[in-house]
């Protein structure tokens, strides 16, 4: 089957659906091998940050290693509850009260946010063209079909020879549609899992790094 063929003998409505389906298709393969390398980085560098701040004594050593791994949220996150730690701590002899503590506290929630919202970057665009591609395709098959019954009336002929090419064109537009939505669809669930895990991490590398600057400068 031509399909290069069937796409240029398409009605004008039908090529305009193709070329938004073609839009939506790669703008979502582009956004699937930026998402898989940006979590993968952020996977492996975190498991890496994390074995250095669980086997260092020192969290000025941590903070240093910290700034080598950018693509960590865990490292990104330390490194903000260190600079808040810094600044509270620089006028309070090596104690900090509970409210002290608190800015700290907020400090992490507020990086933490900002983490989780770069891990999500662009992820309704796949949520989008899974929900929406396919019935794009249904209206460029709806049309074609239409179309393709206009062209029978016009030759009053009602053979094979005359449906078929017709129809084929309609639901190439269907096809065009399952083929943007299945791998968006796919991949959406899969990088949802994976950042649902992160902040999984995140959450309890909070409550981890709080615990310890209150053993350490808690009174």
């Amino acid at each position: 089957m031509d399909f290069l063929k069937l796409m240029v003998d398409a009605s004008p409505v039908v090529q305009g659906v193709l070329l938004i389906l073609v839009f939506f298709s790669v703008f979502s393969w582009a956004i699937i091998f930026f998402k898989s390398k940006t979590l993968r980085s952020a996977d492996s560098q975190s498991i890496k940050f994390l074995k250095i701040f669980q086997e260092s004594k020192n969290l000025t050593e941590v903070n240093q290693a910290a700034k080598t791994y950018q693509a960590s949220p865990l490292a990104v996150l330390f490194r903000s509850g260190y600079k808040e730690l810094a600044y509270q701590s620089q006028s309070r002899e090596g104690h900090i009260s509970p409210e002290k503590l608190e800015t700290v506290n907020r400090a992490l929630v507020k990086t933490s946010n900002q983490e989780i919202s770069r891990l999500e970057k662009r992820m309704s665009f796949l949520a989008t063209t899974g929900s929406v591609t396919p019935f794009i395709g249904l209206f460029g098959t709806v049309w074609g079909i239409m179309d393709a019954f206009q062209r029978i009336g016009i030759v009053k002929s009602a053979g094979l020879d005359t449906v078929a090419p017709g129809i084929a064109e309609a639901l190439i537009a269907t096809a065009a549609g399952l083929f943007a939505a299945i791998p968006a669809v796919i991949a959406y669930n899969y990088f949802l899992h994976r950042i649902k895990d992160l902040i999984t991490e995140i959450d309890d590398f909070s409550f981890e790094f709080l615990n310890i600057v209150e053993r350490i400068y808690g009174s």
